[in-house]
């Protein structure tokens, strides 16, 4: 019984556990149960700008662009995914004004190259540390969430948008813009392992203006600013190698402190200007926050519902083992909802859904289990050999069951999207819990219960009597005295220091 009891503990911790982060964390709710705007964009194609075919690559690009643009619209747990070959769907929680959002996407990104102005050396020194120091702040706000200073956080996002503002005076148009840009990559400096830099390549008409840019100003101590919405999102120097001609060639590299990531995100930011992909909205749906709470409440209803529904049949049919099938359920139903909150699992109807779902898969499990040692008493064997023989038996019938759930699972979550993604997150999340709960907590369950005379009793099990062979404890005691023969034979195999 050491094993058995070790294993409970460890559920019981893992158990404890759930139930303080599902306390202490709120649960992520999606759009159909919050309320807001879902936004359905589509790339299209343009020969004008060199737009023949939408690729992967442009696709990346403007995914990100529009994740840019909804942190600028302050919307939290917003989501975008990729449908199809040239479609993003933008969904939207709590968001009161859809037309804003649509105004918003609906636009390109802008890039452009700046250089900076005379005698304003030391200012930009001292407003890109205030900037720093206002981001640090900024995130350090957003971690804190609704529990944070209101009067703080609104003062230090004045602050924010006041230091970007103040960025733009220090620096003027030069007339080189994203549509100029040809690519950005991230590419290794040659100097090691952690060293990289982002390459640039311009048009013909990019390449002489940010030559005669760079000529202005290389040698002087300015820098050359690069803006993509407004935003400063670099600010590279130019060396004294370059006073008066500048970089020809049409190509640039922008070094720095960099690694792979952020060479790579930087390189994302100026591809986002150099490729404006035309973006239509071809829907634009809302759902309103009384139809979200009705949904919720709805769905809390049919779980609870189902749930108690299978607790009593369990109890009903399979009496005893009714009971563990129950405490594993339950187990499982409370660890499987901590779960999604700690893979920040965006919670839906269809989530729901797939939650519910497995619960019917975790009582499979018992059932199998169940059944087999139903018809291993029928036959004679004693309770003990009879509840391992269920288990070790039903087992394979548990995994193939189990695995090509999950390989649905999988295979929606791969082609699927949106909330067809939720729902095979959540059925296979379910489905890999119910089998973890099923095969230790319900094991050891009825073996603690079995080693009790007062639990021994046929009609505990729904039966009248287990059959020709009705002695138990002789059965355990036999298996226990293996145990210890076993555990003797180890140490005089070890002691004697035998080649096994």
């Amino acid at each position: 019984m050491g094993k058995q009891s070790r294993l409970l503990a460890f559920v019981l911790a893992i158990l404890l556990g759930a139930v303080y982060l599902i306390v202490n964390n709120p649960t992520k709710l999606g759009l159909d149960l919050r309320g807001g705007a879902q936004l359905t964009l589509q790339a299209k194609i343009n020969p004008e700008q060199g737009i023949n075919e939408i690729t992967p690559r442009i696709m990346e690009t403007a995914k990100f662009v529009v994740e840019q643009r909804i942190n600028g619209l302050g919307v939290s747990e917003a989501t975008v995914l990729l449908a199809g070959n040239n479609q993003l769907i933008v969904q939207l929680p709590a968001v009161n004004d859809p037309a804003q959002a649509e105004r918003v996407l609906g636009t390109t990104a802008q890039l452009d190259f700046r250089k900076q102005k005379k005698g304003t050396e030391s200012e930009l020194r001292a407003r890109l540390q205030i900037l720093q120091a206002a981001t640090v702040q900024r995130e350090l706000l957003k971690t804190a969430g609704d529990q944070g200073d209101q009067k703080a956080i609104a003062a230090n996002e004045a602050e924010y948008k006041k230091s970007i503002a103040a960025l733009k005076d220090i620096f003027e148009r030069t007339g080189l813009t994203g549509n100029m840009l040809k690519d950005a990559v991230a590419s290794p400096t040659g100097n090691g392992p952690d060293s990289w830099q982002v390459a640039l390549t311009f048009d013909d008409k990019g390449g002489d203006l940010f030559a005669k840019t760079t000529g202005e100003i290389g040698g002087t101590g300015r820098s050359l600013g690069i803006f993509l919405d407004d935003k400063l999102i670099s600010s590279p120097s130019v060396g004294p190698e370059f006073q008066g001609k500048g970089i020809t060639g049409g190509r640039a590299v922008i070094t720095g402190n960099f690694t792979l990531d952020s060479a790579t995100e930087l390189a994302l930011q100026l591809r986002a200007g150099a490729l404006p992909v035309p973006v239509e909205i071809v829907e634009n749906r809302t759902v309103g926050a009384t139809l979200g709470a009705d949904s919720i409440l709805s769905s809390i209803y049919a779980g609870v519902a189902g749930l108690v529904l299978v607790l009593i049949f369990m109890v009903l049919y399979y009496r005893i083992l009714g009971v563990v099938a129950d405490i594993a359920l339950i187990t499982y139903a409370i660890i499987t909802y901590a779960v999604f909150i700690l893979l920040g699992v965006v919670l839906t109807l269809p989530g729901i859904a797939g939650f519910i779902l497995s619960i019917g898969m975790a009582v499979d499990a018992n059932v199998l289990i169940f059944e087999r040692t139903r018809e291993e008493l029928k036959a004679g064997r004693t309770l003990y050999k009879s509840v391992e023989a269920g288990f070790y038996r039903a087992w394979s019938s548990i995994l193939d069951s189990n695995v090509t759930t999950l390989i649905a699972c999988l295979t929606l979550f791969w082609l699927g999207s949106g909330f067809v993604k939720g729902f095979a997150v959540t059925l296979g999340v379910g489905v890999i819990v119910s089998m973890f709960t099923a095969i230790t907590l319900s094991r050891s369950l009825m073996l603690a219960m079995i080693s009790n005379p007062n639990f021994r009793k046929p009609e505990y099990y729904g039966m009248k009597s287990f059959g020709k062979i009705s002695t138990v404890t002789a059965d355990i005691e036999a298996e226990v005295g293996d145990d210890q023969n076993d555990k003797t034979d180890n140490t005089k195999d070890n002691t004697s220091g035998a080649v096994l």
